[in-house]
């Protein structure tokens, strides 16, 4: 492949040097922006994601797909479509073309849409008996600004059976592509990762644009050590770089790319494209990732979706931001879908779930994102976060920069849902430090506003009797007054000291349902939640004045997760709570002692935050150069 002038050793341990040297590549022909497949990338996906049967019969496979007679399939779908209002926005390109190697009788169609989801004819072609005829179909940019998408749909009539193969979206290359390195962070996690390693292998001849695989092994359990690694290294050759490196959690696995990447460049026009350990790939997100980058007007971080893993059909979000002053991460966007069956229909308009209208977003999550070198350059690289907000401080700092976050639709990679992780753990900690951090660096930093926010947490989590979330939170700014010499180890004894922290507090851990501490299983019954109060300030006062004087309305009872808000948690002595990952419950205990010793260290330290704030804020905003910096990272690889 062009560009690469060495071979190196599959395996590498921390600090060995990649050999892999990142040049431009001249292009062969035109530039594949996606592939047209038709069935996903496991048996779980709907193949009615990637292309839908509007009457008829069809054989849906992979690559490839047979049309019987009288029939119709609609490529108007999630992976089906090319999203072209991004691709106008932000892109150079003025047209593309969508390309099938063609058998049989049958109507090729080049649908389109616009803002409104209104569907249009661009461009059509009957074949008669065709035996693999290459059949090409060009639709101009130059209509969907605002939204709308292009999309091939394929129909029979009765007697004529169409079989399309070798689908792509192709445009005019650009005069260079850029060379892009996959960078996967992960952390005992060696059976998802050496799944993704393996979909990447099988598909790694037409990942044209893939130059290097970086591997950052933080665990004690090691990809290397599964059965299946040595066939992997193998297939993958000298684009595999798998690096054993202490654990600095998210931020320290994907920013190791980066470091390589920027050490082994021949050029400022490379990529790199961060991928989550734990998630179904679509390989053809590489394709999706890097043809628009190479086709951006100007250097963009380019986001992908995520799809959540245990409802395949559901987008998490269209496009996010944060309300950084209010520590509010993971906001739709408005008119974004969130949470949207794209199977589905809308509930008011009842159209189909299609993200028509573009969208910016604010930043993207890095269970797929693609960084442009450039921005490395300009903005440096990600903060010793640990892990949570790197994602979006980093956006935000790079947007500052001029570079924008795209999340680009059909680019989609399905992760475990949020919804089905428990908020109350350890890295809530993080979560909340490192927002706090980031509205330093990139908000008003209204302490005011910031402190409201931090005591009506606070005060949830203590009528919810979350004594050692509480414990978390309190922590986590206490942690924040220390300015940034809290991050000068990457948050490795933050991780240590805050497991120990919240190991003193019972509610923090999971328990079988039939095998609860000190309760009989059989004594456990649901008590159902009321609505939530339309009059909430008075009620939470009285609640308040309940547990001050300690009075309940319950002795016992279990809650589902979903009913489990502090106005009638706030009613029990003892609730079982479902944990939100449906794998178990946590038992919640009225203690007046804890709820006073928390409020009153909670209330002190907020205050301390009020006062001590703006002057720790410009302690991190100087020394911001210093943390980002290649040096400092270095430093904590231990290079």
């Amino acid at each position: 492949m062009p560009g690469k002038t060495a071979t190196p050793a599959p395996t590498q341990t921390a600090g060995a040097a990649a050999e892999t040297r990142f040049t431009e590549h001249t292009p062969q022909g035109r530039l594949t922006a996606q592939r047209g497949l038709y069935a996903g990338p496991a048996p779980i996906v709907s193949k009615d994601l990637y292309a839908e049967l509007e009457w008829g019969s069809a054989v849906r496979e992979r690559a490839a797909i047979t049309v019987e007679p009288a029939s119709k399939v609609s490529g108007n779908t999630y992976f089906g479509r090319f999203p072209a209002s991004y691709w106008q926005r932000w892109t150079t390109v003025t047209e593309v073309s969508v390309e099938a190697v063609v058998t049989g009788t049958g109507l090729l169609s080049m649908g389109a849409s616009d803002v409104e989801g209104e569907p249009r004819v661009v461009a059509a072609e009957q074949v008669t008996d065709a035996k693999q005829v290459k059949v090409a179909l060009t639709g101009k940019l130059d209509k969907f600004y605002d939204g709308g998408a292009l999309w091939l749909d394929l129909e029979t009539e009765g007697g004529q059976t169409l079989r399309v193969e070798q689908v792509r979206w192709t445009v005019e290359a650009p005069e260079k592509i850029r060379p892009t390195a996959v960078t996967i962070c992960t952390m005992n996690r060696a059976d998802d990762c050496l799944k993704n390693l393996q979909a990447l292998a099988a598909d790694v001849s037409s990942l044209e644009t893939l130059d290097a695989i970086y591997v950052a092994d933080q665990g004690t359990d090691l990809v290397e050590s599964r059965e299946g690694f040595e066939q992997v290294a193998k297939d993958l050759a000298d684009k595999l770089h798998y690096i054993k490196q202490p654990n600095l959690g998210g931020a320290g696995g994907f920013t190791r790319g980066l470091f390589e990447v920027a050490g082994h460049t021949a050029t400022e026009h490379a990529n790199v494209l961060f991928m989550d350990d734990d998630v179904l790939l679509e390989p053809d997100l590489v394709i999706r990732m890097t043809a628009f980058s190479n086709r951006a007007a100007n250097p963009i971080i380019v986001g992908g979706q995520m799809l959540n893993l245990f409802h395949p059909n559901q987008l998490h979000v269209g496009a996010e931001y944060a309300r950084l002053n209010t520590l509010e991460p993971g906001q739709p966007v408005e008119h974004s879908l969130s949470t949207a069956d794209l199977l589905g229909v809308d509930e008011e308009t009842l159209k189909p779930n299609r993200q028509e209208r573009r969208l910016d977003a604010g930043y993207n999550g890095w269970w797929s994102c693609l960084i442009p070198y450039e921005v490395v350059q300009a903005t440096g690289y990600p903060l010793p976060f640990f892990f949570q907000w790197d994602d979006a401080e980093y956006s935000y700092r790079a947007r500052a920069h001029g570079f924008p976050t795209v999340t680009l639709p059909g680019a989609g990679v399905w992760h475990a849902d949020f919804h089905m992780k428990d908020w109350d753990e350890w890295h809530r900690y993080f979560n909340l430090r490192n927002s706090i951090i980031t509205a330093a660096l990139h908000s008003p930093f209204n302490l005011n506003l910031l402190s409201r926010v931090l005591i009506a947490q606070l005060i949830r989590y203590l009528l919810g009797m979350q004594y050692g979330l509480s414990a978390t939170l309190i922590k986590a700014v206490e942690d924040f007054l220390q300015g940034p010499e809290v991050l000068r180890d990457g948050g490795v004894e933050a991780m240590k000291e805050i497991r120990r922290i919240r190991d003193a507090y019972p509610e923090t851990k999971r328990h079988k349902a039939t095998d609860v501490p000190g309760i009989a299983s059989n004594d456990i019954g649901i008590i159902n939640s009321a609505p939530r109060p339309s009059m909430q300030r008075l009620v939470l006062i009285k609640r308040v004045l309940d547990r001050v004087l300690g009075r309940s309305r319950f002795g016992l009872g279990a809650v589902p997760i979903d009913e489990a808000n502090w106005w009638h948690i706030a009613l029990f002595d003892t609730a079982v709570v479902t944990d939100a990952s449906q794998e178990g419950v946590r038992v919640r205990s009225y203690d007046r002692v804890k709820m006073f010793a928390l409020a009153k260290q909670g209330a002190r330290v907020i205050q301390r935050l009020r006062k001590e704030g703006a002057a720790v804020q410009e302690q991190y905003k100087r020394a911001m150069p210093e943390l980002t910096s290649r040096e400092n990272w270095k430093r904590l690889y231990k290079l």
